[in-house]
C-alpha cells in the first residue's frame, strides 16, 4: 500500500490550496486507486483485462499525440 504522504502548508498559503495539493499528490500515487481495487476480490484475468484495456488507450493516446 501506499506510504504516509506529508503536506506542509506554505506561507499565506490558504488552507483550501493545501488540502487539494494533497488530495493531488495522493492521486499521482495511486492510493486512492489501490484502495478502491483492494475493497473486493478481482481475478487475475479480469486484472490482466484491465491491464490490457488500460495498455492500449495509453498507446492510442501516445499515437494520436505523435500525429499531431
Amino acid at each position: 500500500m501506499g506510504c504516509n504522504i506529508k503536506i506542509k502548508p506554505r506561507r499565506n498559503e490558504p488552507i483550501a490550496r493545501t488540502i487539494k495539493r494533497f488530495i493531488k499528490k495522493v492521486k499521482k500515487e495511486g492510493i486512492i486507486e489501490e484502495v478502491k481495487d483492494r475493497r473486493r476480490y478481482t481475478k487475475p484475468s479480469e486484472k490482466r483485462r484491465k491491464a490490457k484495456k488500460r495498455s492500449d488507450a495509453r498507446r492510442k493516446k501516445e499515437l494520436a499525440k505523435q500525429q499531431k
